[in-house]
């Protein structure tokens, strides 16, 4: 089985194609492909290469063990796991920018 992972653009966080067509930021609520779906899993990534809203776009493979989506690198399993240092700017904890919350990209 495989996932459809990337990054927002907007804040660097780790996102995973949903069954409906979204991208969310919990890895459980990834979209299960199987190897027979690769049409469907190329056209997502094809729509979400020509939105630019995420970027560093991967096909991920996956197992489920004891009902939970499991990546089988550990890179994925690092990256599923959320950042490895505080969130923090300045010594001061901060809130990132979600994606669908601004339609804008700061500088």
């Amino acid at each position: 089985m495989e996932i459809l992972t990337g990054n927002e653009l907007t804040s660097g966080a780790t996102v995973y194609l949903d069954g409906a067509g979204n991208w969310v930021e919990d890895l459980q609520a990834a979209r299960l492909f199987a190897k027979d779906q690769a049409a469907e899993r190329d056209a997502a990534l094809a729509a979400t290469k020509a939105g630019g809203r995420v970027i560093s776009l991967e096909i991920e493979e996956v197992e489920q063990v004891e009902g939970a989506i499991v990546p089988k690198r550990l890179r994925e399993r690092i990256r599923a796991a959320g950042p490895t240092a505080p969130l923090s700017l300045n010594g001061q904890a901060y809130e990132r920018q979600h994606l669908g919350e601004d339609g804008h990209v700061s500088i």
